[in-house]
């Protein structure tokens, strides 16, 4: 069974320094009947299909399988929901983890999110000068839940 423990938070751009070596993430989502979540992603020249389950806590279960590119470049085109998530990524070493930040593009843009995969959900984690508050548990946060409601059309 594959466990994502993930926490979610919002940080200050300006104080994590130079952001080197992003690469572009594209993804989009088949739409389920309940808190399952199929994720289509292009990450550069690979490609990915996640399954993921309900949320509980930071915790939910997650599996993830290699897909043929063009294979995931149609699902993007003709079985996701609209619009499709555009971002960029950066991986920042902080202690003992690695984060990553996204910067979002397009519908979302101006929202910038770092995420850190722990090994439990009461793993010590040792936050970073540049978090501001944590949104692990704030939906709106969620990928999945940005095509419904964009940043742009926030208040």
């Amino acid at each position: 069974m594959g466990l994502e423990i993930e926490r979610k938070f919002l940080i200050d751009i300006d104080k994590v320094g130079n952001l080197e070596n992003g690469y572009a993430i594209k993804q989009g989502y088949i739409q389920t009947k309940d808190k399952t979540v199929v994720r289509v992603r292009v990450k550069d020249k690979e490609a990915f299909l996640t399954i993921k389950g309900k949320n509980i806590g930071a915790t939910r279960l997650e599996y993830e399988y290699i897909i043929p590119l063009n294979d995931a470049n149609e699902m993007l085109e003709k079985l996701c929901a609209k619009p499709i998530i555009d971002k960029t990524r950066y991986l920042v070493k902080h202690k003992n983890h690695t984060w990553e930040i996204d910067i979002f593009h397009k519908e979302n843009d101006g929202l910038i999110v770092a995420e850190v995969e722990l090994k439990s959900e009461d793993e010590t984690l040792e936050l970073p000068e540049w978090t501001v508050k944590e949104v692990t548990d704030e939906s709106k946060y969620y990928n999945s839940s940005l095509l419904k409601n964009p940043f742009s059309k926030w208040d």
